[in-house]
Formats: C-alpha cells, structure tokens, sequence
C-alpha cells in the first residue's frame, strides 16, 4: 500500500499504482477528492501528452500545483489516464 500525505493527513493511498518514471500514479478512485481543486496549470510531456493539475488544502493549508494527471494521454501512456501522481517535494510518500 502506498500513503500520500500531506501535513500528516492521508490524501491518497492505493495497492495498485502505475510507477512510470520513478513516480506512482495513483488510480483516480484512490484520491480523497475532498482535499483537491482543480489547478489553471497545464504541461505537456512529449511521449505522455498534456497534464492537468490539482491543488491541495489541508487544515487551511493550501499547496498549488501538488499533483498531476494526463485526462486524454497519448497512445503511449494510456495505461495511466486519469491517474494522478504527486511531488515529492509536496508531500510525503511512503
């Protein structure tokens, strides 16, 4: 099982993520979507396509751009649409 937490409050945990390149992309269902707003912040991965993001508020706190996903990803990275990966620098994974 992998945590996501951020402040030391659990935002996101599942036993099966997608590791690609070295970050666990989460199934979409395993987020806790009441933590999340959708982020203005768009960047595009040339072999995954255009990522869309999320911020984070917890107990007040707000972190923009905490994670991203790939709504309609190219071919190539089907295998994680919707999937939602986070900094490492943000949070705290284990």
């Amino acid at each position: 099982m992998v945590k996501v937490t951020l402040d030391g409050t659990l935002i996101a945990e599942s036993d099966a993520t997608v590791v690609v390149e070295g970050n666990h992309y989460f199934p979409p269902s395993s987020i806790k979507k009441e933590y999340f707003s959708d982020s203005n912040t768009h960047t595009t991965c040339p072999w995954k396509g255009q990522a869309s993001y999320y911020n984070a508020q917890v107990d007040g706190k707000n972190v923009n751009d905490v994670a991203w996903y790939y709504p309609t990803p190219k071919d190539a990275a089907n295998n994680i649409k919707g999937y939602v990966a986070f900094y490492k620098n943000k949070v705290s994974i284990a």
